[in-house]
């Protein structure tokens, strides 16, 4: 049988590894149109390098599922950590859908729409998770910036190419 310790460590990394998979079907989603059919697209000055996205998506998602795990071990018996963590489902698969929507349909448009149903969806995440766990909320915020950063960089290329 695993000690506490063990099951606490187990936990962790189950919870950092389901993000980080949400992550890698995102970057399977997105890699066929990245190649051809992002680099035809109008993109505004502030676009980064291609090559930032991924190692910051991996530390995002890292941060988030270590947030989700500080919430959990709270107890699904409390009512407000099923709350947040059911927001947290709800925004983690908007994240998820996001790269389909914008690559795979090839619409920044669609893109659009769900970046902002994900950045609703993770601002209730976060004062969802602030009842419960303050650290867990704060680690949550570089990827509310990230993805306010993301939403308005969406919103300029769907513009740049109306």
């Amino acid at each position: 049988m695993a000690s506490g310790r063990s099951k606490t460590l187990l936990g962790l990394a189950a919870s950092v590894t389901a993000c980080e998979l949400v992550g890698g079907i995102g970057a399977l989603a997105s890699s066929r149109g990245i190649t051809d059919w992002y680099p035809t697209l109008r993109k505004p000055r502030f676009t980064p390098p291609g090559w930032i996205f991924g190692p910051v998506w991996t530390a995002l998602y890292a941060a988030i599922g270590v947030a989700a795990f500080l919430v959990g071990r709270r107890g699904m018996g409390e009512r407000d950590t099923r709350r947040a963590l059911g927001l947290f489902g709800i925004q983690l698969t908007l994240n998820g859908l996001w790269s389909p929507a914008f690559f795979g349909l090839r619409s920044p448009k669609a893109g659009l729409a769900v970046i902002i149903a994900l950045w609703l969806a993770l601002a209730a995440t976060i004062a969802a998770f602030a009842r419960v766990s303050r650290p867990a909320a704060l680690l949550m915020l570089p990827y509310l910036a990230w993805s306010s950063f993301a939403a308005a960089l969406n919103g300029a290329i769907w513009r740049l190419n109306r």
